[in-house]
């Protein structure tokens, strides 16, 4: 187990706000009407931390969990005994002995699998419950309908399975006019019309804000539990969960004409303040987030302002042109926003031309982690 980093001895913090997770959670819930709302947690809870994340999730009222991995479903089977999981990735192969003991429900994803399975339940000496993923058009991973339709015509492997949800995957529910929505709806339809008694999951996070579905029996909410915006065409909903500061290392003065950063790429065009802070690429910083232009798009909140990213960001450290700020609001030892209730994780994304998803999950380890706010 990683040794937890004191907030003095770190270039930065990255503070977990637990209640405004649990508020995020149960807003999701409320939203998701009669079907029961359950959470992803792939990726180490998207970068913010398996076991505390899940365990506030639990206190929440969550009981439905879904990893990506069979590793993250055992490593959360030791935090939630009593909690159902789903592996999003199937079965892998070989490997469905680890799967039962750790009572994981692979989310099959082939007809290779799903016999592999069943001759495992057979051995194990009961069905072992599954889900059925069905691939509606995002073409990556899943059953074609004929190859649903095959299975279940096959009566011996059929009942060789303990079908627990048939699930399929939106691949542009964040685009609520996009033509692919509805023909995902009709043929999922196709799929629930074959398995009329098994318990069914559609809606990701921005899923649960659709239109036109169908009722399901359980959502799968993600980004939008740890704050991001599942409606993008609109205001975000959720609150902030986040909140990712970086300590001021020292304040340098730069002369009018001089450079920052590597390969100089941001000169001065006055005489500058620049706040050098310590957090980089090693700690999940884009190195994209690097200013391309005298100003630079992307910004940080420092004393009571926003201030922009200039130069090059490295491995370790960026620079920040504070010279609009007042310099008793800016010394050594300071905190600045990167992302949080002033900079959101989406706007961050947004400056570095990647989504709010890869920001939040590469966040590095070298960060002090504090959590906070949970509810029992």
């Amino acid at each position: 187990m990683m040794t937890a980093i004191p907030t003095g001895l770190a270039g930065a913090v990255l503070s977990i706000d637990l209640g405004a997770l649990q508020w995020n959670y149960r807003a999701l819930a409320k939203k998701a009407g009669k079907a029961e709302c359950g959470a992803a947690v792939k990726g180490d809870a998207y970068g913010l931390g398996l076991a505390p994340v899940c365990r506030a999730l639990w206190d929440a009222g969550c009981r439905s969990f879904f990893v990506a991995r069979p590793t993250e479903g055992g490593e959360l089977r030791e935090v939630l005994p009593q909690a159902i999981i789903y592996v999003l990735d199937g079965l892998a192969h070989g490997q469905s002995e680890y799967y039962a003991k750790n009572d994981l429900r692979p989310a099959l994803i082939s007809t290779e699998e799903a016999r592999e399975w069943a001759a495992f339940g057979r051995q194990y000496g009961r069905t072992l419950p599954c889900a059925l993923h069905v691939d509606t058009g995002i073409n990556r991973i899943g059953f074609s309908m004929a190859e649903l339709k095959g299975l279940l015509a096959d009566d011996v492997l059929r009942a060789g399975l303990n079908i627990a949800l048939l699930m399929s995957h939106f691949a542009c529910a964040d685009e609520p006019d996009h033509p692919l929505n509805k023909r995902q709806i009709a043929r999922f339809a196709e799929a629930q019309a074959l398995l009329a008694d098994i318990p069914t999951s559609f809606s990701n996070s921005s899923g649960i804000f659709l239109s036109g579905k169908r009722p399901e029996s359980l959502t799968r909410a993600g980004i939008a539990i740890y704050g991001g915006n599942p409606t993008p065409w609109k205001k975000n909903p959720m609150k902030p969960v986040a909140t990712l500061a970086g300590t001021v290392m020292q304040v340098r003065s730069v002369n009018k004409g001089e450079t920052v950063g590597y390969s100089a790429t941001w000169k001065a065009k006055r005489d500058s303040r620049i706040a050098i802070l310590g957090a980089g690429y090693k700690d999940g910083i884009p190195r994209h987030l690097s200013s391309r232009t005298q100003t630079g798009p992307a910004q940080v909140w420092i004393g009571g302002r926003r201030c922009p990213i200039v130069g090059r960001i490295s491995m370790d450290m960026m620079g920040v042109d504070v010279t609009d700020v007042p310099a008793s609001r800016v010394s050594r030892g300071a905190q600045a926003e990167i992302i949080g209730a002033r900079v959101s994780v989406d706007e961050m994304a947004g400056w570095a031309g990647t989504i709010c998803y890869e920001l939040l999950t590469r966040l590095g380890s070298r960060y002090a982690r504090v959590y906070s706010g949970a509810e029992s």
